[in-house]
């Protein structure tokens, strides 16, 4: 009888977990450069539901159940690096990508510590110093790893290889990776990735647009329409649980009672 009660409470930690992802995706809808996560789920095995270690079949002995489902459990979260839409600036430094790839970027932590991570964040501006940076101060790097000094005073334009000339004199180019499997990319913050074990990197063919940026690709209707589907889910399963929880009362307290 209480079987009931595990897959809906399994079914509620599913959906619970759909609506964190799908909240987070609203609340990026318009940071620059974000990919939308999504959440999969996964039935569990059938060889949850056996007897084991039950006196009435031996100590030693497994039982088989039967096909029974004990509910549901929360899958892989994976992200969609789908290509955002294009929003005009016309300002030099903000860049986006058009095609498979990446920016590199120098990242410093907390600690101090540099890292280099990815993003598709192209909201690119000079500091003081005239090193291109992008909001957080990290420094975007070019095809040989160091940063990338400019003149603040000259007129730039950034090519669609991503190079960058200076009153028609070479600068630098700013390096554009891709990789060969996604799989291996792991999110750091929102809009950063960094490779993990396995990872493998590849030549972008991705085009560099000046004066552009890339937007997200969460689509806020769809998302809407997606976490009213959620909610209504995660009621079901409410619901489930308190008529459970009332059959339970009356078993316990009515029907053992002496008139």
């Amino acid at each position: 009888m209480l079987k009931g009660l595990y897959v809906a409470h399994t079914g509620m930690v599913n959906e619970q977990n759909r609506m964190d992802i799908l909240t987070n995706n609203l609340a990026n809808a318009s940071t620059v450069g974000y990919k939308k996560e999504g959440s999969t789920s996964q039935s569990f095995n059938d060889i949850l539901t056996v007897k084991i270690k039950d006196a009435s079949i031996g100590e030693l002995n497994v039982q088989r159940l039967g096909l029974n489902q004990p509910g549901v459990k929360i899958g892989e979260n994976y992200t969609d690096y789908t290509q955002g839409s294009f929003r005009i600036t016309e300002n030099t430094y903000d860049l986006a990508l058009s095609g498979d790839g990446f920016f590199a970027l120098e990242f410093t932590n907390k600690a101090g510590e540099t890292s280099t991570l990815y993003t598709r964040a192209g909201q690119f501006t000079l500091n003081k110093e005239g090193e291109l940076v992008n909001q957080d101060g990290d420094f975007v790097l070019d095809t040989e790893n160091r940063h990338i000094t400019l003149d603040t005073l000259k007129e730039t334009s950034i090519d669609q290889s991503g190079t960058i000339y200076q009153e028609g004199r070479r600068i630098a180019q700013i390096q554009v990776v891709d990789f060969e499997n996604y799989d291996y990319l792991e999110r750091y913050g929102e809009t950063y990735y960094r490779p993990i074990e396995g990872a493998e990197m590849t030549e972008a063919d991705a085009e560099v647009n000046s004066g552009y940026l890339e937007m997200s690709n969460v689509s806020p209707v769809m998302e809407m329409v997606n976490l009213i589907s959620v909610t209504r889910a995660y009621e079901s399963n409410q619901k489930i649980i308190q008529t459970y929880d009332g059959s339970l009362d009356i078993a316990v307290n009515q029907l053992g009672r002496v008139q």
